[in-house]
Order: C-alpha cells, then structure tokens, then sequence
C-alpha cells in the first residue's frame, strides 16, 4: 500500500469466479449435475476455492488490467474462465448423461446413472470434483467451490463458497443436482434447472440447461479512480472505506480496468 494517503499502489481484495459447466440431456437414467466454475478470492478471514485458504494479499499500481466474465457452459460444455488482472479461474465441467462424459473444471461434472458413471476433477484451490453415478440410485452431484458432490447423497450437489466482499454474505459457486432426489447444496442448483446468472453455479443434472455466468468483484481504497473499457457491464457501491465493483458481464475477452 501507498506510504503516501491516496495515491497508489492501492490494497485490493477481489473474488474471481468462472461461469459454470452446462447440462446433459441423456436417454437413459439420470445424468450428473454440472461443476461450478473455479473460485479464486483473496478476501482477508474468507476461504477461496477447493478448500484453500485466501490468496496472498494484492497491491496493484496505476495501470491497465484485464477483466474477463466467463460465460455459463451452453448445454453439455465447460463454462467459461474468467480473469482479473494476473489472476484467472477456469470454468466448470459439464455434467455427464448416457451418452456423454462428465467434464472436468474448475469443479468437476457428476457422473451418469447409465454408461458414464464417472465423476470428473476440480481443479487444485478452485473447486471440487463431481461425484459418480450410481446404477441403482441414480446421477452424481456436481462439485462446488466448498465441496465435492454427491455428500450425504449421492445425488445432492457440493455447496459454494460464502463472502461478504459485498457488505452481506452470499454463497457462490456451488454445483450442479441431479435426481432422483438430490437438492442443491448452497450457492448451487438444482435438478433440472439452469445456474444462476453471475453466481458460477454448474446446471442440475439431467437437462440440457446452462450453467450460470461467472463474476469478478474487487474492491479498492475509496480515492482510486476506476473506468472500465466501453465493453464492461459493472455496479459498484460504498462498503466502509472501500468501493466495491462488481463486474456481471464482459463483451469481448479485450475488455479492461484502468486504474489510477
């Protein structure tokens, strides 16, 4: 941090999440739940993803920095990465159906009830792994960014990761369920339905749905001045003595941060 008030280089927290894997349809048995998108935090006291620790502390001089927003997985695809300045998250698995293989990601895909009932991998600090099919009980859970799937049911998906760089907690990146009875552990989604808009959530098991978009938030001294490149669709709000930008939506994979 600057010795001189005001002036950079300027203490920044930030949560970096990728878009989440997208659902299988399948023709037989139940698919897996999708994988959340990685989830990188540097947040003091908070947790980043895959059952890591926060990331080390930032600085960041004047300068211009990139700033991508991965897209949720279309039906049966990863999820896009997101990035912020050096730091980068990778995008969910898919979730696997009869005829198509889990995928890994930043969380990995659940596996299928029928032919392909392997789970896939997370990746290390970001997510966790989905968890495998079962033929006699149904699909596999999609990991979250706080758990693996398939825990205390073969069919529940892993829960997201909570922080409160926004001023209240909200969990994020969580998988993806699947049936026949499995429920969406926190921050994650449902059976049979698509992820939520900028949570990083994977789409529940056994439909063709996407996955939900990623976000990038940061936050900074309150005397920074920050402007975004024409492409970025971003908020920002007054949380104690910092500006806290969230970033929902990125045009192009140029777009960037300028900050002085």
């Amino acid at each position: 941090m600057s010795a001189v008030f005001g002036a950079p280089p300027y203490a920044c927290e930030y949560l970096v999440i990728a878009g989440g894997g997208g659902g299988t349809a399948g023709t037989a048995g139940w698919g897996g739940g999708a994988g959340a998108g990685g989830y990188r935090s540097n947040v003091a006291g908070e947790s980043s993803g895959g059952g890591a620790s926060a990331e080390a502390s930032l600085s960041l001089t004047a300068g211009v920095y990139s700033v991508i927003v991965g897209a949720g997985g279309a039906a049966a695809s990863k999820g896009s990465n997101s990035t912020f300045g050096g730091t980068g998250s990778v995008g969910g698995g898919r979730g696997a159906s009869n005829t198509t293989s889990s995928g890994s990601g930043g969380s990995g895909g659940g596996g299928a009830q029928v032919s392909r009932p392997a789970g896939s991998a997370g990746t290390s600090n970001q997510g966790f792994a989905g968890a495998s099919g079962d033929g006699a009980t149904g699909g596999g859970g999609g990991g979250g960014a706080g758990q693996a799937g398939g825990v205390g049911s073969t069919h529940n998906s892993g829960n997201g990761v909570a922080s409160s760089i926004t001023g209240s907690s909200v969990f994020r990146a969580g998988g993806g369920a699947t049936g026949p009875t499995g429920t969406a552990g926190s921050g994650g989604t449902d059976r049979g339905q698509p992820g939520a808009a900028n949570s990083g959530a994977g789409a529940g098991g056994h439909t063709a749905n996407p996955g939900g978009s990623g976000v990038v938030i940061f936050s900074l001294p309150t005397q920074a001045t920050v402007t975004f490149s024409g492409g970025v669709t971003q908020t920002s709000a007054t949380v104690g003595l910092n500006r806290v930008y969230t970033v929902t939506a990125t045009s192009t994979d140029s777009e960037t941060v300028t900050i002085s």
